[in-house]
């Protein structure tokens, strides 16, 4: 494979002028400058095409500028942009009831829309301790949750999130997440680590540090991000939600990066087994257009007029991309993100099989995570090898993410099809043999 000369004059000539007038607090990974792009396809300003497996981190989910989804953009635009959540209109009601229909507790739901992850989790985290009276909350290490004040304080995955922010909001205690890979508890004979982690929460937290009857809620991914893409033993959520009921604790799922499809049910804590009270979705609810919402159960939605609210909340043009988006998931996408996500977790266990640097590939549907290490027993993180690969990968017209410690993320929208992950792949095998000869002692 040859690789493409980058960035090219003009993506140059942008970045240039970027660094003038934008924040440099964004973390810009590699320098790509998008001009269009159609389905997993994306292409640059000088004209080079990439295979996108990044989706913006997970938020175009129906591929890039999916027909039906700019119909529904265009069509709204021409009615109305903005009336502010002061007033009402019947796209967000539209919203508000298949939210209610696919949510993923029994009963009927309630949702307050926002305009992004970060958003929906604020919300949360107030409604949960408006409802329950309680003050104190548990996250857990590794998490990502956003980055305004309440939502950084659960965030756990990289101290700079936090540097010179301190100090945090209070009431927030962190505790391991389940990594099977790197579990860091202790089990005892015949206990899974899920277990051995809820049990720990119990035992150590909650008579240690916490009254569980002061304990507002649990904080978590069904499935970590930004912390590694980990899934969690199966054992671990029906040992957790036994142990929010035996206390009266909620169990909020931040569904912003897991939810919408990308594990081929609605909400990755179905995969699980076990209802949540709260949910918190965004990214790629409405396809790449700004929208986010906190949902719960009718009953907790308990908190009076004018308690929260926002200008922006139920917007009209990004309520119609979602609904629109729904739809192509519901009718198109479950079904081939489990069919894409299983042909992508054979292909990339084969790829690992040729390669020593790969010490875990995992995920659900079409979150997959593939951990990179410097040596399979000790399972050392092999950072700046993950990092070159990010690189070369880009360099080779294949645009990826890393996360956790040596992380890469594959998380490709939700159309994509069996030959665009042959392709995405070979590109992606190619730039890790690249990476090893590099990197690794041979």
């Amino acid at each position: 494979m040859k690789p493409l000369k980058l960035p090219g004059p003009n993506a140059k000539a942008i970045i240039e002028r970027d660094r003038k007038v934008i924040s440099h607090s964004y973390p810009r990974g590699y320098p790509f400058v998008m001009d269009h792009g159609e389905g997993t396809q994306v292409w640059d300003v000088d004209g080079n095409r990439f295979l996108d497996f990044a989706a913006g981190i997970a938020v175009a989910a129906t591929g890039h500028s999916h027909p039906e989804v700019v119909k529904a953009i265009q069509t709204q635009a021409e009615q109305f942009i903005h009336i502010s959540s002061d007033f009402y209109h019947e796209i967000w009601v539209q919203l508000g009831e298949k939210l209610n229909e696919i949510a993923p507790f029994s009963g009927p739901a309630v949702s307050f829309m926002t305009n992004s992850g970060t958003e929906s989790v604020e919300a949360a985290i107030k409604l949960a301790r408006y409802h329950t009276q309680r003050s104190q909350f548990i996250g857990f290490l590794g998490a990502f949750h956003g980055r305004t004040m309440g939502a950084v304080s659960f965030t756990a995955s990289k101290p700079k999130y936090k540097g010179r922010f301190f100090p945090m909001m209070s009431g927030v205690v962190h505790v391991p997440f389940p990594d099977p890979y790197r579990p860091v508890l202790l089990r005892r004979k015949g206990e899974g680590y899920g277990e051995a982690v809820v049990r720990y929460i119990e035992e150590e937290i909650l008579n240690r540090l916490i009254p569980a009857d002061e304990l507002a809620g649990f904080l978590i991914e069904p499935i970590q991000g930004e912390g590694g893409y980990i899934v969690p033993p199966p054992d671990f959520f029906p040992a957790l939600r036994e142990l929010c009921d035996k206390y009266g604790i909620l169990l909020i799922a931040d569904e912003v990066q897991s939810g919408m499809g990308r594990t081929g049910k609605w909400w990755a804590i179905e995969n699980f087994g076990v209802e949540p009270d709260i949910i918190t979705s965004a990214k790629g609810i409405a396809s790449g257009m700004p929208l986010g919402a906190m949902i719960t159960r009718k009953e907790i939605m308990s908190w009076p007029k004018g308690s929260h609210g926002n200008t922006f909340g139920g917007n009209p043009i990004s309520c119609a991309a979602s609904l629109a988006t729904i739809d192509l998931i519901e009718k198109h996408y479950l079904q081939n993100v489990r069919e894409v996500g299983e042909y992508a977790l054979d292909a990339l266990s084969e790829i690992m099989e040729r390669h020593p640097s790969i010490g875990d590939v995992r995920g659900i549907g079409l979150m997959i995570g593939v951990e990179f290490v410097q040596n399979r027993e000790t399972k050392d993180p092999a950072v700046d090898l993950r990092d070159e690969v990010v690189n070369l990968a880009f360099e080779l017209g294949l645009l990826t993410l890393g996360c956790g410690q040596s992380v890469i993320r594959i998380s490709p929208p939700l159309s994509t099809t069996k030959t665009e992950i042959d392709e995405g792949l070979m590109i992606f095998e190619e730039a890790i043999a690249l990476a090893e000869k590099k990197y690794l002692n041979n």
